[in-house]
Parts: structure tokens; sequence; C-alpha cells
């Protein structure tokens, strides 16, 4: 299916967008509102970055890793053979190039988390669709639901005098630690040996990192039921047919996809994200709701040109990309580690957003010709090629000759 390819490759340019603020700083950075002293074009640099980017681009590759379970499964099954131990593996395989790259490369993989909830995903391989659709909203709602719980418990706790400053110390207090993170993470990333990065890779996996199981896991898993149920019901399998769905999905994603993330991307700026207020919920919720639709428009604009003469031409130099999807992706991670960490380059800190824009596009506009290339001579990326290997049990033909 090449539009699945297409969207893979549109979707690694989005992360990377996205991801590129992580790379050249702090992960803690994203829990503290954004410094007034920066220059006003870093800030509408960070703006679109909020608006286009964060919580788009995961969800749509979220989608397509949910999506790629029912291609397999039909794959496997259609052959006589049994999907579930061919899952699996593949899984524990990916949960293997999710830990080396987490702890030796870049602290902010996702592809432990994608492993670890692909093991749930399984579970759902023969729901109904119907069923899958109930799950979604299910999912999409409870973190929401979460943070109105308890913000709405910090609230009631700070009516009370005693109970306001016992509160107010203890986010004083998380908030110093925080600090104290920071200040170690920009040192060390910028001007650490390979030992020295690699231990505070470890603590910020371990301490932040894991955080994020809860803060993504249920919209990952949302976004992995939403490519199942894409699967089932054929939809990238026949454009046309789906020709009036894509535009419903474009139209209402636009509409309510902008607005909520324009309010989201307003309002985080000037937040900090460590304790729980009314504005912060609010802010939450415009993005919860707001990045799925925003992604689903994404998709739909895709499917559209990709039926459109000219256009689905066009959009074809993109295929190669997300075919070795996974090599682009651990690619990214080291490139740009090598560029910002003190065993590279140690440009850590001293890259504002908006240069990070460009160099997003820098790389990815080097990564186009490159997979193309590849794609020309090999039939798989050399990620990919080890991942079916060991999947597999046996090594794969490489070769298109």
């Amino acid at each position: 299916l090449q539009i699945v390819d297409i969207l893979r490759g549109f979707a690694l340019f989005g992360i990377l967008f996205v991801n590129m603020t992580i790379f050249s700083r702090p992960l803690q950075v994203i829990l503290f509102p954004v410094d007034p002293a920066s220059p006003w074009f870093d800030h509408a640099a960070e703006w679109l970055i909020h608006f286009l980017g964060e919580g788009k681009f995961y969800a749509l590759f979220s989608m397509l890793f949910g999506l790629g379970l029912t291609l397999l499964m039909e794959r496997v099954e259609g052959r006589g053979g049994k999907f579930t131990p061919i899952y699996l593996r593949r899984l524990l395989v990916l949960l293997g190039f999710g830990l080396v790259h987490a702890f030796l490369v870049w602290m902010g993989d996702i592809l432990i988390l994608y492993a670890l909830i692909g093991f749930i995903l399984i579970l759902f391989r023969k729901a109904k669709p119907r069923t899958l659709l109930v799950w979604i909203v299910l999912l999409v709602t409870l973190p929401l639901l979460f943070n109105a719980g308890v913000t709405g418990l910090v609230e009631l706790g700070k009516s009370v005098p005693e109970g306001a400053q016992q509160i107010e110390a203890v986010f004083a207090e998380t908030m110093a630690n925080f600090e104290t993170d920071l200040a170690n993470a920009y040192r060390i990333y910028a001007s650490g040996n390979f030992a020295e990065i690699t231990a505070q890779r470890v603590y910020d996996y371990t301490s932040m990192g894991v955080s994020a199981y809860f803060v993504m896991g249920f919209n990952v898993l949302a976004m992995f039921l939403l490519g199942v149920y894409f699967g089932k019901q054929g939809i990238f399998r026949n454009l046309e047919a789906n020709r009036d769905l894509f535009r419903k999905l474009l139209a209402w994603g636009l509409i309510l996809g902008l607005g909520g993330n324009a309010l989201y991307a307003t309002m985080i700026l000037s937040m900090s994200r460590i304790e729980p207020t009314w504005p912060l919920l609010l802010a939450t919720i415009a993005q919860g709701i707001g990045a799925p639709l925003l992604m689903l428009a994404y998709v739909s604009a895709f499917c559209l040109l990709a039926l459109n003469p000219v256009w689905g031409k066009r959009i074809q130099v993109l295929a190669p990309v997300g075919q070795m999807a996974l090599t682009n992706y651990l690619t990214h991670s080291i490139v740009c580690t090598l560029i910002f960490y003190g065993y590279g380059l140690g440009l850590f800190g001293k890259m504002g957003e908006a240069l990070g824009i460009g160099l997003t596009f820098v790389i990815y506009l080097l990564q186009i010709p490159f997979s193309h290339w590849w794609m020309k001579r090999f039939q798989y990326g050399p990620a990919e090629w080890l991942w079916r290997s060991l999947t597999y049990l046996k090594p794969q033909p490489m070769s298109r000759r």
C-alpha cells in the first residue's frame, strides 16, 4: 500500500520536527514556560511546533503501527502461518532496538513504549470495528478525565489554608528538583564524555521517560486501535471508494483540530506543566482532542492528493523514506546527538527553535535522496532487514537483484 509508505515518510518529518527541541535541549525543558528573553522568532517557531507538530505525528506513526498489525496478520494467515508467534517475536526485537536506542543513543525513544503497548494491542486483533471505536473514545477520554480529577483535588486542597501551604510547598520542592535536573542536563549533555552522557541518559529515561508511559500510553493505544480499525475497514486499500470519508475528516479535522491546537499552542507557551491548574487543564483538553483530529486531517489530505493524477505522483517521493522508517528514525537520533552532545560537536543548548526547524529540513531533505538510492538497490533498510531477520529467525534476502 503505497499511501501507507507515503504517510509513514511524512510522519518521520513531523517526528523530527518535534523531537529537534529535545535533541538540542534537556527533556525537562518541556515542563517550563518559554524563556521570555529568547528572540521573537524562536517564540514563533516554538508556537508553530506546538500548533502543527506536537502530538500529531506520534499519533500518525501509532496509527500506522496499528494498521501494520492487521496487514501482517492478513499476510501471515493468508499463507497458512501462525500469526501470534511471529508478532510476539517482532515486538521483542523492537523492544531490543528501543533499549539500545534509549540507553546508548537518545533518551527520547518511543520504541520501548510501542513494543510494550503492542503486547496489549494483540488482544484486539479480532475485535469488531464498532468495539474498536468505543475503545478509542474511552482511551482518548480517560487521561483528560484523570487530569480533571487531579486538578479538582489540588484546587479543593488549596481551599483550606493549611492544605494550600502544604500543596504549595510540595510543588515548590518539585520545581526546585526539576530546575536542578535541568541545569545538570545542560552541563552534562553539552560537555560530558560518552560515559557521563550515558549515565545522564539513563537517569532521564528512568525518571522522566518512564513517566511518559502514563502521559502518552492511553493515546498511543487509542491510535494503535484506530489503525486496526482502518485496516479492518480497508480504508487505505480503496482510496477512491473512501473519497467522501476523507473529505469529511479533512473538513472536521481542520475546523476542530486547528482551533484546539491553536488554543493549546498559545496557552502552553507561558505555562508550567508541573502544577495542575484549570488553565493547564483547558490547554490539555484542547490538545488531547485537537491533536488526533488534526492528524486525521493530515492523513485525509494526503489520501486526497494521492487521488489526484499530478499530486499523486509528486507525493510518491516520500514512499522510500517510509519504507525504511525505522532506519531513518534511528538515523535522526544518531545524527542529532552527534551534532548536539559533548562527544560530538557540543552544540547542546546553543541552537534556538527557529534554527532547529531549519536543521530539521536539512536532515530530512538529505534522507529523501538517500532513501531512494537505498531502496532501488535493497528490499529493506538496514534496521528493517535486521528486524525482519530476527523476527523470522533467519537472514532475509537483501539485494533486489
